[in-house]
């Protein structure tokens, strides 16, 4: 190959003498314009840039949720001891006895009423006991912040 004779793109001439090195240079050449062909066409294709924008702000909000539904939790857990270590001993015993009632109350009910209801009430009725199962922790703290506040109230109404 002469190293004095070259193309506009810096690529050398092949001797032309040699069949089969201009053969090999035909083929890199073809190898470096699919590349390219390949490369223009991704950054032409719209539709698929945008999609995978799409997916990677999905995954960012995906992190993000997962992130303060983790801090959320552990506000909750601590607001939960906060409450239990404030709370006179008799209070919680007279909400645990409340909770126990009502646990009752609603399991009688449940039955009664699965009984009577028409099937897409009984299905939001479990899907509604499936959100309380897995919230647990909040909704007794809730629970525990209004029979707290409910005694208050009670307690001050008496003086």
């Amino acid at each position: 190959m002469k190293e004095e004779s070259r193309t506009n793109i810096g690529t050398p001439v092949p001797d032309a003498s040699d069949p089969e090195e201009l053969h090999e240079q035909v083929e890199r050449t073809r190898d470096e314009l699919g590349r390219t062909v390949e490369a223009l066409a991704a950054k032409a294709d719209v539709k698929a840039q945008a999609k995978e924008k799409t997916a990677a702000a999905k995954e960012q909000a995906s992190e993000k949720v997962a992130l303060a539904a983790d801090q959320l939790r552990g506000k909750a857990e601590q607001a939960t001891r906060l409450v239990k270590d404030k709370t006179p001993d008799p209070l919680l015993e007279r909400t645990a006895q409340a909770a126990a009632q009502v646990r009752d109350t609603a399991s009688k009910a449940g039955q009664y009423a699965a009984g009577k209801a028409p099937e897409p009430v009984r299905e939001k009725a479990g899907q509604a006991a499936s959100f309380a199962r897995t919230n647990r922790g909040p909704l007794i703290l809730s629970g525990t912040l209004l029979a707290a506040f409910l005694l208050v109230r009670r307690a001050r109404g008496r003086r």
